[in-house]
């Protein structure tokens, strides 16, 4: 919400420049996205991964991404790649839903509410953005994992199994537009541009938290932060879990997808792989009286 303030009263043209789509006012809102990008997610890629601060300590793979001269990264190097994808890709489809978000709402194309006459409502649209946030990412990241968006577009993303920060927007351009269109939700609810900027913060810089790569991070000798990244490494390392996000909507959990770690959770993983694939079987083998 920082952020969203923050681009809201410094950032943002004026709402009659917002009523014509342009390239001035789009290249201005890429900019701000690029720098704020690059700061916060750089700032960490930095600390824990150029100068490694705590080298291995509290990571989940103690390999750091590597350059390989079989590679599927560009230029043989996964932090290249990732690093151009999210600039060229993800920050593009970014702004793209940024300003097409902006501009209806300029030309009242959607319901825009005013705070002073919906405070509480508003106000309560705030703290449900988070979840709209999760079963958004759950649905469109459960559409990307089937067998031909998974190929040709979510497969970009997962090349990443190692991830890092520059992994977090490292995205095919459909993907990276779907996975920001959860702003679209509030063009379609009755909300206030604010609120929908706020929403698209949880997607562009809430992007982070699930590709630190580190159980914590260890900001002084004596103090360390939880990264809360664990499931959605789980989801890199494994593929067929944690579609979600482990917080206020448990979608996983409910549709059977959810993996913590455990030996529990890593048995049923394999118990639903081993059944998928005899179902597999059972419907590829021809019919009885057929050659």
């Amino acid at each position: 919400m920082a952020t969203a303030l923050a681009y809201w009263y410094f950032v943002l043209p004026d709402l009659a420049v917002m009523k014509t789509l342009g390239w001035g006012w789009a290249l201005r809102l890429y900019a701000a996205n690029a720098a704020a990008v690059f700061v916060s997610y750089g700032a960490v890629e930095w600390v824990y991964y150029v100068r490694r601060k705590q080298g291995t300590r509290f990571k989940y793979n103690a390999k750091f991404p590597a350059d390989h001269p079989s590679s599927v990264f560009w230029f043989k190097s996964q932090n290249i790649d990732n690093f151009l994808r999210t600039f060229l890709s993800g920050i593009t489809m970014w702004t793209a839903v940024e300003v097409l978000m902006l501009y209806a709402f300029a030309n009242g194309y959607a319901p825009w509410l005013s705070w002073a006459d919906h405070p509480l409502y508003l106000a309560g649209l705030v703290f449900v953005a988070p979840m709209i946030h999760e079963v958004h990412f759950f649905l469109i990241h459960r559409l990307i994992h089937t067998p031909f968006l998974y190929k040709w577009v979510h497969q970009v993303h997962h090349h990443s199994v190692n991830p890092s920060p520059w992994s977090s927007l490292s995205m095919h351009p459909l993907e990276a537009f779907l996975y920001h269109a959860v702003a679209f939700w509030h063009l379609v609810i009755p909300s206030n541009p604010l609120i929908a900027l706020f929403q698209l913060h949880i997607a562009g810089f809430g992007a982070l938290n699930g590709h630190f790569g580190f159980e914590k991070l260890e900001i002084t000798e004596n103090r360390a932060v939880d990264g809360e990244a664990y499931s959605h490494y789980l989801h890199h390392k494994y593929f067929t879990v944690n579609y979600g996000g482990d917080g206020l909507v448990p979608l996983d959990k409910w549709f059977g997808s959810w993996h913590d770690g455990s030996a529990q959770a890593e048995a049923a993983m394999r118990d639903r792989s081993r059944r998928k694939r005899e179902k597999s079987n059972r419907e590829r083998q021809p019919t009885a009286g057929t050659a």
